[in-house]
Parts: C-alpha cells; structure tokens; sequence
C-alpha cells in the first residue's frame, strides 16, 4: 500500500489533529503507546500511557501489526525486540537518552571479563546491543525484585548509578554499580525537594528511584512513575511533591484529580522525550517511518534478557 501523502492544510486544532492521529491508527493497525513524560498532546491520543514496564508488556501482547512508540529510542528498540514481526515506529528518530548511551556493548563485555561469575542485570534504559550482553533486564518499577531474583550474590547493575544504589539498599548482595546516570533526575537536589516543602508543608515527597540517595532519603514514597499514581491514590495526603521528570505531573492530575502535584524547584525537563508531537506521529503513520530495526542476532540474544524479566509476573 502506497502511504498516504499529508493534507495540503494543517488541521485547524489539536483535538483535529488527534482525530486524524487515531483514524489513521485504526487504518494502519496500529496501536499508539505513550510514556508518562510525552507532553499532555501525545499522552491523549494514546491508546496506552505507562511506564517502561507497562509499555514492554502491551507491546508484547498488543494485537495489531504496527506500533508507534511515543517515548524514547530505546523503548522503542525494546517493542522491536519482543515483537519482530510487527512494523515499530518512532515519531522522532531523534528522542535518545544519554542514560542509554553512556554504556557501550564492548565496555559490557570488558566489566564482565574484569568480574567473572557476575551476574548483570541491566536497566531496559540500555541499548539492544547491551541487553544481548545482559542476564536480565529490569525496570525501575521491578529493580529490587529482579535483583532479589537473580542466582548470585555479586551483580553488575547497569547503567544507572542510583537505581543501582537504591537497590543496594533493598537486597542482600553485592551491587557494583556502573557509573551512569539521568540528567534529568541526578540534577534534582535535596534542596530542590526540601524548597518544594517550604512552599508546600503538608506535601509528601515521592521520587523515582533514579534520584540521588540523599533525595530518596528524604522521600515518603520511591516509586516508577507508574507506581507514583499508586502512592497518590492510596495516601491520605492532599498534596505532593514529585521528583521525578516534570511531564508526570500530568498523568498524576488526570489520576487523581482531587489532589496537587508539585516538581521540585528548579526546571526538570527531559529534552528527548518532548521531542514527539502530534504532526509526527501523524507523519509516522502516514509513511510508517521512521522505522526501528534491531539485527536478529542481536534481538534473539536480548529477547531472553527481557523475556526473564516479564517471566518474574
């Protein structure tokens, strides 16, 4: 089929342009997912909203035979992995994510060659290439009980240092912990946090597990961003403060609209994942591109990395 070519005029609104979005979806088969840090635009026109874990499991099982993943590359790469046989998209080739690209499958290979007997569990926040050096993935949501799971006492967490320190902190093992990090929440400081609750007394504090130890130390609750809306919905507080990229505050407003969601002083804004718009996702359906592909020898070698973490319900 010839991909449709876009209208001479732009739609006049968004709530157009989302019109034209989910028609093009149901004629294409596809099935839109979003994480939680896509701006509200993206986030509505979704068929799925969620955290990374979440979203690995809908695309794993999701019927249709093509999916349009609105969030960064490595998510995308993840969906690619679980399912090959289906066409994925991403809206912006471009929606990287440093985290992601501060560990390399070659300085995977020589961490493990300087550790041997080690296990490595690795963040979904990685390469294909690094997931098919891995033993078993996680997410932020899952860390601690991946880690728990694992035969093993000493593990190679990577790539992110302070997920891995929190979990340190959960278990009884050895986490040596690989030097990498979010931008986005290693810059959220205990004084951010702190002025927040100046501004806002009666708040609680939930933060990702991504933040520094010192922020997680003063948090009420340490959650994924999906268990965020967890801990707001069961907590009798009014009002929080969320330590976590800024783009969360909207699907907490959406689930519990009785409450206030706070960021912590200071701009917490992750560039990458603000990078989709509803014109390209548009686009992605109407040319079905930009298109992730990961090589098989890769994706097989990945698959069982991933597939081990879903395995743990």
């Amino acid at each position: 089929m010839t991909a449709p070519t876009l209208s001479a005029g732009a739609p006049a609104d968004l709530a157009e342009w989302a019109r034209e979005v989910r028609a093009l979806a149901e004629q294409r088969d596809a099935v839109i997912l979003a994480h939680n840090y896509q701006v509200p635009q993206i986030q509505d026109v979704a068929h799925h909203v969620g955290d990374s874990l979440a979203l690995s499991r809908i695309a794993a099982t999701a019927p249709q035979s093509t999916i349009v993943f609105c969030g960064v590359h490595f998510m995308a790469e993840t969906a690619k992995i679980l399912s090959p046989e289906k066409t994925v998209l991403i809206p912006d080739a471009n929606a990287g994510c440093s985290l992601a690209d501060s560990l390399t499958a070659d300085e995977l290979r020589a961490w493990k060659a300087e550790n041997p007997g080690a296990v490595v569990v690795s963040y979904v926040n990685t390469t294909a290439e690094v997931k098919a050096e891995t033993d078993i993935c996680c997410t932020s949501s899952n860390a601690v009980q991946v880690a728990a799971a694992v035969e093993g006492d000493t593990i190679l967490f990577v790539p992110d240092r302070n997920l891995a320190n929190f979990v340190a902190g959960q278990v009884d093992k050895e986490i040596i912990p690989w030097e990498g990090y979010c931008p986005v929440h290693d810059e959220i400081t205990v004084e951010n946090v702190l002025d927040g609750l100046a501004a806002h007394p009666e708040a609680e504090v939930v933060a990702h597990p991504e933040c520094r130890r010192e922020v997680l130390a003063v948090a009420h609750h340490v959650r994924s961003t999906s268990g965020m809306v967890d801990a707001a919905l069961a907590s009798p507080a009014d009002e929080f403060i969320v330590a976590t990229e800024a783009g969360m505050l909207y699907p907490l407003e959406k689930a519990v609209p009785g409450k206030r969601f706070h960021s912590p002083a200071g701009e917490h804004i992750c560039p990458n994942m603000k990078l989709i718009t509803l014109s390209k996702v548009l686009w992605a359906l109407q040319t079905l591109e930009p298109r992730v592909t990961v090589p098989e020898d890769v994706r097989v070698r990945a698959l069982g990395a991933v597939e081990r973490m879903l395995a743990l319900g």
